[in-house]
């Protein structure tokens, strides 16, 4: 087991990356890091917010310092935003120094777990073309992680299982 290496979790929005990774710190005793929780209490105000009243820039700007930062906390698992890994630089760190899960779920799921989401403002502006059109965008770069699970079929117990099995051969 790799305790100096972070377990940095990414995906769409609304594919677990929190929920899946507050479970796995719990299970192998790690400490939790939420960047888009670091982000609301940077600011004071939730993500829908500050997209609404700083825009999408300020936003990946300090989603991008907010991320580097916490990726110098080792022995931790990290559950990045959904665009946190387009980013080039958020995704060097990641993959040159930690184990990265793309939590990978297929559209139709994804669809109906973001659909109408007033917490997801890419998502609230979006038909479900232009959603499916991100999620195709963002898988290919999603795939460069270093470990892809397939969630599709699984529980989160399952999903949870699997990642701690491969943390612990790595």
């Amino acid at each position: 087991m790799n305790s100096k290496k972070n377990l940095v979790f990414l995906g769409m929005m609304g594919s677990g990356k929190s929920s899946i990774g507050y479970l796995v710190s719990k299970k192998l005793n790690l400490k939790f890091i939420d960047i888009d929780n670091l982000i609301e209490d940077e600011t004071g105000l939730n993500i829908s917010k500050i997209f609404n009243e700083k825009g999408e820039i300020f936003f990946r700007n300090l989603e991008e310092k907010i991320t580097l930062k916490a990726l110098k906390t080792f022995g931790s698992v990290v559950s990045l935003g959904g665009g946190g890994f387009i980013n080039k630089k958020i995704r060097r760190g990641v993959l040159t120094s930690h184990l990265s899960f793309w939590l990978s779920w297929d559209e139709s799921i994804l669809l109906k777990r973001i659909r109408n989401s007033k917490k997801r403002p890419l998502a609230l502006k979006s038909t479900d073309q232009e959603i499916k059109q991100l999620i195709i965008q963002r898988s290919k770069i999603y795939s460069e992680a270093k470990f892809k699970i397939n969630c599709n079929k699984l529980t989160k117990t399952e999903i949870v299982k699997k990642i701690i099995k491969i943390y612990e051969l790595n």
